[in-house]
């Protein structure tokens, strides 16, 4: 893994089943469980997940960076113009946040550190 790269894609689906079932059987990608509420996949050419959720998809995917350093970097966001809007929080591998980038676009950035 490298700082500032690409590393994951998330969706949200309001029925992981039904979107486990759609890939695997159209690309053949490989599902890995996280409770009942998320689902990550491989075998696709990038990592990513899904989110179960009930909101309205609207942007489609959610664009996650990796950084060793959370706090150094959101320092780096927040100073370029960058708003957090979901501050860092731990999830089972590790710890992320949430910011828009000066023309509104959502990212997220994580870290296992």
């Amino acid at each position: 893994m490298e700082n500032n790269h690409i590393n994951y894609i998330e969706f949200k689906a309001p029925d992981l089943e039904a979107v486990k079932k759609f890939y695997s059987g159209c690309f053949g990608w490989k599902f890995t469980d996280y409770g009942p509420t998320y689902t990550s996949f491989s075998e696709s050419g990038i990592f990513g997940g899904f989110e179960k959720s009930g909101e309205a998809v609207i942007n489609g995917a959610l664009i996650v960076l990796y950084h060793e350093d959370l706090e150094l970097i959101l320092e780096k966001i927040t100073s370029a113009g960058g708003k957090v809007v979901k501050p860092i929080f731990s999830f089972p591998g590790g710890r992320r946040f949430h910011f828009t980038d000066p023309a509104g676009n959502e990212l997220a950035i994580w870290s296992d550190h």
